[in-house]
């Protein structure tokens, strides 16, 4: 769980449940506002259970872990070569890296005590535009299961673990005529290309796409994918 957070006060003091004997008793109060302290977090949990499950309010480490649950594909899987939408953070295999505790709307560290997830090595934090990337991810991952084999689908993907527009082309077309026993749209052998142009590819970037291509392409598709620099344009 989140460790304490300092000054968090308890939203139902367990000593103003006591009877009225207890009010003036300073143990009493003292043991009662110890409680208080540890079960303080639980509480404010609770109060903030809704945000957690909304990936725009969420701790950032709660919201990989939604991305588990709703298989999103998000950058982290790409980066560590697993298929499903269970990225690799702290504690993911049974929780979140600090579990459920905390102020859902503070931030990922909100309520991380000293000692929270001791002994898991953590992942480096997220950049601004990778954390709106794996939000954006885990929020549509509903809808991209819906459109998963689409070209609509393909870029949406890719576009949320690289953050760029692919270009994409494909065999299949689409056309109308007047009359019938017209030409057939495209090509007779199927194909899909997907390329995109990246300021500064790493060696990972070309497995990664060719991974997250063979995942959300059509199955019977053979495909090829390219990662390439991106021209920088200068001011003059």
């Amino acid at each position: 769980m989140r460790g304490s957070i300092d000054g968090l006060g308890s939203a139902q003091p367990l000593g103003l449940m006591l009877p009225a004997l207890y009010a003036d008793d300073e143990l009493a109060q003292r043991f009662t506002a110890g409680l208080d302290e540890v079960l303080a977090p639980f509480l404010n949990v609770l109060d903030c259970l809704e945000a957690y499950f909304d990936p725009a309010l969420a701790p950032l480490d709660f919201t990989a872990w939604l991305g588990g649950w709703v298989g999103a594909e998000t950058e982290q899987d790409s980066a560590d070569g697993s298929a499903g939408g269970r990225p690799r953070t702290a504690g993911a295999a049974g929780g979140p890296a600090h579990g459920a505790g905390g102020n859902a709307g503070a931030g990922p560290d909100a309520g991380a005590g000293p000692d929270a997830g001791a002994g898991v090595p953590a992942e480096p934090p997220l950049d601004a535009p990778a954390e709106a990337r794996l939000r954006e991810a885990v929020a549509v991952a509903a809808t991209l299961h819906r459109l998963r084999g689409t070209r609509r689908g393909l870029a949406t993907a890719v576009r949320l673990v690289f953050g760029v527009e692919p270009e994409i082309t494909e065999s299949g077309a689409a056309s109308w005529a007047e009359r019938p026993l017209g030409a057939v749209p495209g090509e007779r052998r199927p194909r899909l290309h997907v390329s995109i142009r990246l300021p500064e590819p790493d060696p990972g970037a070309e497995p990664r796409l060719d991974e997250l291509v063979a995942a959300a392409r059509p199955a019977h598709m053979p495909y090829t994918v390219t990662v390439t620099v991106a021209e920088r344009t200068t001011r003059t």
